[in-house]
């Protein structure tokens, strides 16, 4: 569901508005560290990082508010350019932020990392849960809990977002730069907001991807190949679309912890040496080869092309019935 989060907040950027870019790990890295300086613990030794210890409610928007601020200064330079030039000055941005993230070690510890605060609510603390009403729930659940309903606000957000005015001018921005512009459209209006929107989403999703219990986020997680995963995630779930971001997220990132959780495929083999995790590698990435050849709007795509034919299929069904039913009745002739 985190993967989801930070998948819709690159798809608002390259499939709404057409802007390549590879940078989501470098603004999921600013939200996660701005989480762990404001609710990080207190420094207990000299030269630990710093930290705040304030609440979930405080450190979970700020590290979206500081990662679209962040944005907004990298934006007007960035946003000058298009298509391959863009994508590699998004690329400079991960390799710059590792630089950053590994020296600056009062916020982010280092390059050994740091402690990342856990969400709690007054005594409840998802790193100890206690018994609600008699039930003890695992770390897990209480995590389910406090993502699922995160991931339908966002995704319903970002959905009736693309249907106003900002959303439409996005995807005229896609679809005809020059088209837009003759019909009103701000260009350097729409790629700004639509920059600063996708990294506040994406300082949420690093926030909650470094802040999740068994996890662990040193300055190297952000690195470009976690940058690939979500461009991965986003063409095989679907270009431009809200299920397409989860289900593409489902995908890329539930399915290999999917076959390595349920021992679908052997541990490893004896001839090739080969782990679980490099067949779920090989795996998915053959199925996004065979996305992109055959369906290259993806699962979602898939979807509705199958949904299509079935409801086609029906119509058809209905049509022949209604002629056999009609021809059978009998027919009256006016004297």
């Amino acid at each position: 569901m985190i993967a989801a989060m930070a998948t819709l907040s690159l798809n608002i950027l390259s499939g709404y508005t057409g802007l390549i870019s590879l940078g989501i790990t470098f603004f999921m890295g600013i939200g996660a560290y701005t989480a762990a300086w404001l609710g990080g613990p207190h420094p207990f030794f000299p030269g630990d990082p710093v930290g705040l210890n304030l609440s979930i409610f405080i450190w979970l928007p700020a590290a979206g508010v500081v990662a679209a601020l962040t944005g907004a200064l990298v934006g007007p330079t960035a946003l000058r350019l298009k298509g391959f030039y863009l994508a590699i000055v998004t690329l400079a941005l991960v390799f710059i932020g590792l630089y950053l993230f590994k020296n600056a070690r009062a916020i982010t510890g280092g390059p050994q990392g740091r402690i990342f605060p856990t969400p709690s609510f007054g005594d409840l603390s998802f790193s100890s849960p206690t018994p609600v009403f008699g039930v003890l729930l695992t770390t897990n659940q209480w995590y389910f809990l406090l993502l699922t309903p995160l991931l339908a606000l966002m995704a319903l957000f970002v959905h009736n977002v693309m249907r106003s005015r900002a959303g439409r001018a996005f995807q005229a921005v896609r679809d005809n730069e020059t088209g837009a512009a003759i019909i009103g459209v701000n260009l350097f209006q729409a790629k700004m907001s639509a920059f600063i929107f996708s990294s506040f989403l994406a300082g949420i999703a690093g926030a909650l991807w470094a802040s999740y219990p068994g996890g662990y986020a040193e300055p190297n997680t952000w690195n470009l190949i976690l940058a690939i995963q979500f461009v991965a995630a986003m063409l095989v779930g679907g270009v431009a679309s809200v299920w397409g971001s989860i289900l593409g997220a489902a995908f890329v990132f539930g399915l290999p912890l999917a076959l390595d959780t349920f021992s679908l495929i052997p541990q490893s083999t004896s001839n090739t040496g080969l782990t679980s995790g490099d067949l779920s590698a090989i795996l998915y990435g053959l199925l996004i080869i065979l996305f992109m050849l055959f369906e290259p709007t993806g699962v979602i795509g898939f979807i509705r092309r199958v949904t299509s034919l079935i409801q086609r299929f029906d119509e058809r069904a209905k049509v022949k019935g209604g002629v056999k039913a009609n021809a059978s009745e009998p027919v009256e002739l006016e004297s």
